[in-house]
């Protein structure tokens, strides 16, 4: 499982394989079962994760008591819900685990003393959170100016695993639409 760390790493670090499995021997590494939640909405986030093995939703509950699901991480994704510009640092997601999963698991609170110990960690850190945000805001744009058709086929194209990976519902309000708009256009594209 750290091979999938080691090599996520090597694309932003100039670190050597020795190094680098080095780094990953001291990474905590833990084991969710399918249903597991890691954090609930209103919850202060204490912990990061990211995904050897599985896949974990995010999702909100209106006033109404719908749920929204706004994201999906799976293989090589960081999972962190950004907070801090809130007054009381409560997450606006919960975070659930759709299969068995198997995750490196960050404390939040402990994480200036790793980069006090290991400078080159704060760097690549950022870089992956600079490639993470900077792909979230392209997503975001292109996901409000496309129809739910364009939506559903750039996630064929961009995520096809997603597909028959998640339940249906949660997969369309990924996508904005409902269930039934969803299989509509999956009858289309199947039938093409």
């Amino acid at each position: 499982m750290k091979e999938i760390l080691i090599n996520y790493m090597k694309r932003f670090s100039e670190l050597s394989e020795p190094e680098l499995e080095k780094v990953a021997a001291d990474v905590p590494v833990a084991t969710f079962e399918k249903g597991s939640i890691l954090l609930r909405q209103g919850e202060v986030p204490d912990k990061c994760y990211f995904v050897l093995k599985g896949c974990v939703r995010q999702f909100s509950v209106d006033e109404s008591g719908k749920e929204i699901t706004s994201d999906f991480y799976t293989e090589e994704q960081s999972v962190t819900v950004f907070n801090q510009h809130t007054i009381d640092k409560a997450s606006n997601y919960s975070l659930v685990c759709l299969e068995d999963s198997v995750m490196v698991v960050g404390d939040v609170t402990v994480e200036q003393n790793l980069y006090n110990e290991n400078p080159f960690l704060e760097r690549m850190v950022r870089k992956m959170v600079e490639e993470d945000m900077g792909k979230m805001k392209d997503d975001f744009a292109a996901f409000i100016s496309s129809k739910p058709e364009d939506r559903y086929k750039d996630l064929q194209k961009e995520r096809p695993d997603l597909v028959n990976r998640v339940p249906q519902h949660q997969l369309a309000s990924y996508l904005g639409i409902t269930p039934e708009s969803l299989s509509r256009i999956k009858k289309r594209h199947h039938s093409m």
